[in-house]
């Protein structure tokens, strides 16, 4: 990675990207800073800090604490990245979208263009939410319909802004634009989140504990670190072979080839999908100010906030852990099922004269992707899970309280290596330009 960083700063177009990105970065933490007119937010912060749910603190952690500042881009690109999810289900659901999809760039530009239309109206309906809640929280200066109007104007164009900013970094920058805007942001709260980590286990300690705890926490950091770039990397390699043909009086073809399935087909979607669907409830419940009681209804609300499993002191909230394993291992093998179709993929190869060895083409294919891609969607799920729940166990039995958990370091690793292999196929494409010149 250092290496090809090294290279990258040695071409003058690509120089000149990553400076391109490294500005609008600046830009973003800039914008994070700056408080939205008329709010109050050191009320809204605790308001904040009262709050059980599980969602606001990573809903903070991927807008970088700008949620918490409640900053002009408190809805960061969460509305973009809601919309794109909605688009890509719309596409397997809806035939025409899906034939856009298949149109080519023309296709896709649309495609882009409504993700675009949807992304502004979710702003504005979060926006017209968060606005109410600070107004019946006498978060607002003044409880007045202009500074409601003036609330939702600032979250609106905030987003918006940085959806701009993130296909610019996209266009102009080295590259995939908005998930760099979001690792940013997830990156901007470890400095806060290490600090933390240091006055519960480090700060005060006699050396010898100060130290193996720091030991403990750095070595369990870099583990995780590793465990995700490989299952990230990890792939099973299927064998395609392609018949040769006759073209004239030259024979073409007979090539060997492979379909690449990787081990973590649905990436961070399914982890993403499994909290908001049990996030969404409590936070519902606290921003009505309910689920606070005793009753069965307050308990199974508890049982859905991962702040409370894994605690020794009240194990009868971790069955939610049960819960979220199930719905972890559902939605891997659901978005794998509408993005990776076995049935199309055969149909291609039998059309090209590819086929697997010891394999029929056709359906005999078809049914061993889809057994190979079962095993191993399950293999990346547990793969998921393992990373997901580490986090959580140290802050049930240690209270170990920070935002950064296994989905942000999916995420970072996620982007890190595509954002690099973006450079390195950018300083390809300049070689080959290079070569053609000469």
């Amino acid at each position: 990675m250092f290496e090809t960083l090294k290279n990258a700063f040695k071409v003058k177009d690509i120089r000149n990207r990553i400076f391109y990105t490294f500005f609008m970065l600046i830009v973003i933490r800039i914008g994070s800073q700056l408080p939205i007119p008329g709010v109050d937010s050191s009320v809204f912060a605790s308001w904040f800090e009262g709050q059980n749910a599980d969602a606001f603190s990573f809903f903070d952690a991927v807008t970088g604490g700008s949620f918490y500042q409640m900053s002009i881009f408190a809805l960061n690109i969460t509305p973009y990245i809601t919309s794109s999810i909605i688009m890509q289900l719309l596409t397997i659901a809806i035939p025409k979208l899906e034939e856009m999809q298949k149109d080519g760039e023309e296709g896709r530009k649309k495609i882009v263009e409504y993700t675009r239309y949807l992304t502004v109206v979710l702003a504005l309906v979060e926006a017209i939410a968060m606005a109410v809640g600070l107004w019946r929280g006498n978060s607002l200066g003044e409880n007045s319909v202009l500074s409601v109007v003036s609330v939702v104007t600032c979250l609106v164009a905030g987003s918006t802004v940085l959806m701009w900013i993130g296909e610019r970094i996209t266009e102009n920058g080295i590259g995939n634009g908005i998930s760099i805007v979001l690792v940013i942001n997830i990156i901007s709260r470890i400095p806060q989140d290490m600090g933390t980590l240091w006055e519960q286990f480090i700060s005060g300690k006699t050396p010898a504990k100060g130290t193996l705890a720091a030991v403990i926490i750095i070595g369990i950091i870099l583990l995780m670190t590793v465990f995700v770039i490989m299952l990230q990397d990890a792939e099973r390699r299927i064998p395609v072979q392609y018949s040769k043909k006759i073209q004239g009086r030259k024979q073409v073809g007979g090539q060997s080839s492979y379909i690449p399935l990787k081990v973590n087909t649905s990436g961070v979607i399914a982890v993403i999908f499994a909290q908001s669907l049990m996030q969404t409830p409590v936070i519902i419940c606290s921003l009505l100010g309910v689920g606070n009681g005793t009753d069965i209804g307050s308990k199974i609300l508890k049982a859905l906030s991962q702040s409370n499993w894994f605690d020794v002191s009240a194990p009868e909230y971790s069955i939610g852990l049960v819960l979220y394993i199930f719905l972890i291992i559902v939605f891997a093998y659901f978005y794998t099922s509408i993005t990776f179709n076995p049935l199309e993929i055969a149909n291609n190869m039998k059309k090209a004269g590819g086929f697997i060895p010891g394999i029929r083409p056709g359906k005999p294919t078809s049914d061993y992707l889809t057994e190979i891609l079962n095993y191993i969607i399950f293999v990346g799920a547990v793969g998921l899970m393992i990373v997901c729940l580490m986090p959580i166990f140290f802050n049930g039995v240690f209270n170990a309280d920070v935002s950064f958990g296994g989905t942000s370091i999916i995420i970072i690793v996620g982007v890190v290596i595509e954002t690099i292999k973006q450079i390195e196929s950018q300083m390809l494409v300049r070689n080959y330009k290079g070569f053609l010149n000469d």
